[in-house]
């Protein structure tokens, strides 16, 4: 039987209701179900290629257990995104542009050098409004950068120079040392570093007789350099700069006879030093990094790190890495969106005080995601010690002490920088 005009149109538009309807149900908005990014820039080449590895490891450790403790957002997998900055000012300013403008990172854990740290958070991060967290990074020119005056994007979980230049110059003094000269590489890190532990050393009544700065570039020889440095017949050689330049200088120093007794830094705290100078030759010598209190977050990550990756190195500042990248997680699970500066704003919010105390491992984010869910306040306590940023995003944590002893590198003690 035919329909009228008016029964047809009634049943288009019940159509029209049905399809709407579906539309609210099948192709209405949805939420984003992807993976959810965090870029990482470290080093692979250059001077610092020794640290890059194991720092990833670190970092991508860190996503694994946010990702085991039932991921972010309602459950989406954290996956980091790696470039080699190469210890290169040129070359990770276009990395960094690169995780920004086509990976859409809402955050980045980097660089390694303050010499890179420094241009990146300059030219790219801070003026594209990019929250970037140095896990190694020193220079205290990072403090008080005035490109992030008033932004807030700059942080790093790494202690300044300005701590370990102060245990590095009562640590000369106390070994007996009345004069030093310093080898630096020409960075805002070997400069700062140089800085502070001159003012140190020389208030603990020692002296720098010479002092002498190297290109970032690994060169083919230093030689010119030790023999300035060298004139005056220092007691010890400080070598400030990175594995790629102190192992070829080291040798040079030995086998020309211009230095025999080394004091080192977190960036000459290296295996590689050893293979390539000789056991023999480092032992029973001293050196000064960023350090690690012994927390219930350190143990578990040296337990994780050893179970996934078989050996745990002693390169410094992987657990820095890794509370770098675990704090950027719990920022954007507390602001409820992979946004940076919604991330910023939440970041002393989740990693200082007050707040539950909560550690390291899958276990311990599952507890933080569920007093987050709860509206509740937490503290991380981080692997390598308290992460409480201050109001220019640095940490304070312990300085190590530690030693060259038998082709090894052993931590001797931790102490609290005073001056």
């Amino acid at each position: 039987m035919p329909c009228t005009r008016r029964q047809f149109l009634q049943s288009i538009g019940a159509a029209a209701g049905l399809w709407w309807l579906m539309g609210l149900t099948s192709c209405g908005p949805t939420q984003p179900s992807g993976p959810i990014k965090i870029g990482t820039l470290l080093d692979y080449t250059g001077a610092l290629a020794e640290f890059g590895p194991p720092l990833r490891n670190s970092a991508e450790l860190a996503a694994q257990h946010i990702n085991d403790a039932g991921g972010l957002l309602g459950g989406r997998k954290l996956e980091l995104v790696h470039e080699d900055a190469a210890t290169n000012p040129s070359v990770a300013l276009d990395r960094a542009k690169k995780l920004i403008e086509i990976d859409k990172v809402p955050a980045i854990v980097g660089a390694l050098a303050s010499g890179v740290t420094v241009p990146v958070a300059q030219t790219v991060t801070i003026p594209n409004r990019v929250l970037l967290i140095s896990p190694a990074s020193t220079s205290p020119l990072l403090t008080h950068l005035p490109e992030d005056e008033g932004k807030d994007l700059l942080f790093r979980t790494c202690p300044s120079d300005a701590l370990q230049g102060i245990v590095l110059g009562k640590l000369a003094a106390e070994l007996g040392y009345a004069t030093a000269a310093v080898l630096y590489v020409n960075n805002p890190y070997g400069q700062g570093l140089k800085d502070e532990f001159k003012r140190s050393f020389e208030r603990h009544g020692g002296r720098v007789v010479s002092e002498a700065a190297h290109p970032e570039e690994v060169q083919p020889s230093y030689v010119a350099e030790l023999r300035q440095l060298t004139e005056a017949q220092p007691d010890v050689l400080v070598a400030i700069g990175y594995p790629g330049h102190a192992t070829i200088y080291l040798k040079e120093a030995l086998e020309g006879g211009y230095a025999k007794k080394f004091l080192f830094v977190d960036g000459t705290k290296s295996e590689k030093i050893i293979e390539a100078v000789g056991a023999e030759n480092l032992e029973g010598m001293y050196g000064t990094a960023p350090g690690s209190e012994k927390t219930s977050s350190l143990e578990i990550f040296n337990a994780e790190y050893q179970r996934v990756y078989k050996e745990v190195p002693p390169q410094p500042f992987m657990a820095n890495a890794y509370d770098a990248v675990i704090v950027l997680a719990l920022a954007m699970q507390r602001a409820g969106k992979a946004d940076s500066l919604a991330m910023r704003d939440a970041l002393r919010s989740v990693a200082n005080p007050p707040g539950e105390i909560v550690s390291a491992g899958a276990e311990g984010m599952k507890r933080a995601f569920q007093l987050l869910k709860e509206n509740r306040e937490i503290d991380y306590e981080g692997a390598a010690g308290a992460v409480n940023f201050d109001a220019h995003g640095d940490v304070i944590t312990p300085i190590e002490i530690w030693q060259y002893t038998s082709g090894t590198i052993q931590t001797v003690r931790l102490e609290m920088p005073t001056e």
